[in-house]
């Protein structure tokens, strides 16, 4: 005789199924993270050695791009770990389970009309099918879509009702953690309308005729609200795309279609690999040996952890881009270094905070990949133009640092070279990693994803099998999923965001903002102290790959008309939104510090404001001295 009810025979069969679904999510996306690091490498072994590559191999990899960035997406939405606006952790806990059932409600309307519009893409593609390999068809890659979206409406729902405890190790992808078995069920049934209510909305005349554009500014207003309480950021750009096509009439099918479009871009997946590299070198002791070497070279003058801890973090984040693992991974042990040789708290404090976003304007910063790709501009020449004014902006912050020193009298790490050598020795896989990428890059044997598959199999090998700090069976799969979660985070706001421009390009935005300008600014001194201040506000409020997808096409129009070069007004883009993730109150890096180090965000805010005017000081030396970005590329004649 069963001792159970059947409503808990039910609850146990559906926490099985549950279950058996995250285990299914995590190995597909460890396997799709494997192969995307594989087919390259086979690829330039093949070419090399045989002078063909492997049939097949570059469209499958493009297409396990759109893979892993949705199955990325279905995690972090099951984990909490979806990217959001900071400003949903000023809400009084009271109000927190209200907001996430309604923010969380808009999200899962969101995610079924996507996936509706993505239904409709797989089978307009089904019936002039294009072939990409091994039988593959291009609807077998876009079935993806449907069943993601679908999923995340599903996952939006389930943890509606999950309380959250406050600022998490998550902000680094923008959720929150949850409280373990802590779940509020009528939160979630009030998120389970919103797919009730998108399911009405797909059977309605005007899902496929359009909206009234009177009706559309309401739609508008719900997903704004959201936002600001905390929702996903890519439901707010794909539900804004949903209802702007609705109202021109458009049918939803063509978000997907941009989002399938971007996915399959030729260098594209170089961002989860690099971002895959990175996740290696932060989840073993990488951090360990370099710091011994950067000190051992570095720690007898004035100053020199400091000095140490913003050439350090600017490695890291070359590799991670702008997603907050530098500071959670590294903030811990250059905290400890820093109080150890008794830098004041709250320069150490500040001095972190700002290290978690240097080094997007370094090759190959993913951040400079990703504007290539959207500008439409050689990404070789981002990776010059940025190497000075990324060297410009630590230069800077270790120049504070070394007044620091000097002030404080700090203590100072003896030069010993013989320490030092055996430091470098310690450290020399990590050491060659940058000139493996850049040598792969530009002699030419390979391409920006097959350098940045060379990158992940190298730390991979060197990590696992070297200094085997990463182990195989117990590290490397959690290694594998967290990485998935990052990506998928970062890509479907891109994916959705593709959407979005399409209809601002459509809608001629950027021509309407080009003849407010033109009409208004005449000086080009005066139009890049707006720009500044513009790229600035967007780098607090936004994230820094879905606002390249966004604003960019937006300003490459003006930089044109003052005469702006596109590679300067790249460099001046990533530096400004740079500069944003340090910008109170809602500057992602604030609130990653806070909760890494364990203080309020006031005394974040007031560590992080004189690095904030240092770092400033950079960004306009970078607009207005164009040799700084384009002086190298002369020099190389790429001019």
């Amino acid at each position: 005789m069963c001792p159970y009810t059947p409503a808990v025979t039910s609850s146990i069969h559906l926490r099985r199924a549950v279950g058996l679904l995250s285990r299914a999510e995590n190995i597909l996306a460890a396997t799709i993270l494997l192969a995307m690091v594989l087919l390259p490498v086979i690829e330039v072994v093949a070419r090399l050695g045989i002078g063909r590559g492997i049939p097949g191999g570059i469209p499958l990899t493009q297409n396990l791009t759109l893979w892993i960035g949705f199955v990325g997406a279905v995690i972090a939405a099951r984990e909490n770990r979806l990217l959001q606006l900071a400003t949903g952790n000023f809400l009084p806990e009271r109000y927190a389970v209200a907001a996430k059932a309604f923010t969380h409600a808009v999200g899962a309307a969101v995610c079924v009309l996507l996936a509706e519009g993505s239904r409709q893409l797989v089978v307009i593609e089904r019936d002039s099918p294009i072939d990409l390999a091994l039988g593959i068809n291009t609807y077998h890659a876009q079935l993806i879509l449907p069943i993601a979206f679908g999923l995340l409406a599903l996952r939006l729902v389930l943890s509606a009702g999950v309380v959250i405890e406050g600022p998490a190790e998550a902000l680094a992808i923008g959720g929150a953690v949850a409280a373990p078995g802590s779940r509020s069920w009528p939160a979630v049934g009030v998120a389970g309308l919103g797919i009730l209510f998108a399911l009405w909305m797909t059977r309605q005349p005007f899902f496929i005729e359009g909206l009234e554009i009177g009706a559309a500014w309401p739609w508008m207003v719900v997903l704004l609200i959201a936002t600001v309480l905390g929702g996903p950021i890519f439901v707010a750009i794909g539900g804004a795309a949903v209802v702007l096509f609705l109202a021109d009439g458009i049918p939803v099918a063509a978000i997907p279609v941009e989002t399938y479009r971007l996915s399959v871009q030729p260098t594209l997946a170089a961002i989860p690999l690099f971002t895959l590299t990175g996740f290696l070198l932060a989840e073993g002791k990488a951090s360990q040996r370099l710091l011994a070497v950067f000190r051992g070279l570095f720690g007898w003058i004035p100053g020199g952890t400091a000095v140490v801890c913003a050439v350090l973090c600017a490695f890291f984040t070359v590799f991670t881009g702008g997603s907050g693992v530098t500071i959670l991974a590294l903030g811990g042990l250059l905290f400890q270094a820093l109080q150890a040789d008794r830098y004041r708290e709250r320069f150490s404090l500040g001095l972190l905070t700002a290290s978690g976003s240097l080094g997007l304007l370094l090759p190959p910063a993913l951040p400079l990949i990703l504007y290539g790709i959207v500008a439409e501009i050689s990404i070789e020449d981002l990776f010059i133009g940025g190497i000075l004014p990324g060297l410009l902006m630590i230069g800077l912050l270790a120049a504070w640092g070394l007044r620091e020193g000097l002030k404080g009298n700090v203590a100072r790490t003896p030069f010993v070279a013989q320490a030092a050598l055996r430091a470098i020795w310690n450290a020399k896989w990590e050491l060659l990693l940058p000139f493996v990428i850049l040598y792969a890059i530009f002699s030419g044997f390979a391409t920006v994803v097959e350098a940045s598959a060379i990158a992940s199999a190298y730390v991979l090998v060197t990590q696992c099998f070297v200094h085997r700090d990463v182990r195989i069976r117990s590290d490397l799969p959690r290694v594998l999923v967290q990485c998935s979660v990052l990506i998928g985070g970062v890509l479907i706001i891109l994916g959705v965001s593709m959407g979005l421009t399409s209809y601002l390009v459509d809608a001629r935005i950027a021509q309407s903002v080009l003849e407010l300008v033109s009409e208004n600014i005449s000086s080009k001194f005066v139009f890049l102290l707006c720009l500044n201040a513009f790229l600035l506000v967007v780098g607090c409020l936004m994230d820094i790959f879905s606002a390249t997808v966004v604003v960019v096409p937006l300003i490459l129009p003006l930089g044109a008309a003052f005469d702006i070069h596109p590679v300067h007004l790249g460099i001046l883009f990533i530096a400004n939104l740079e500069l944003g993730y340090l910008t109170p109150p809602v500057g992602l890096n604030l609130f990653l510090a806070s909760y890494r180090f364990e203080r309020p965000l006031l005394e974040v805010y007031r560590a992080a404001l004189p690095m904030l005017a240092i770092l400033g000081i950079g960004v306009v030396l970078i607009a207005y001295w164009p040799g700084l970005t384009l002086g190298l590329l002369q020099l190389l004649g790429r001019l």
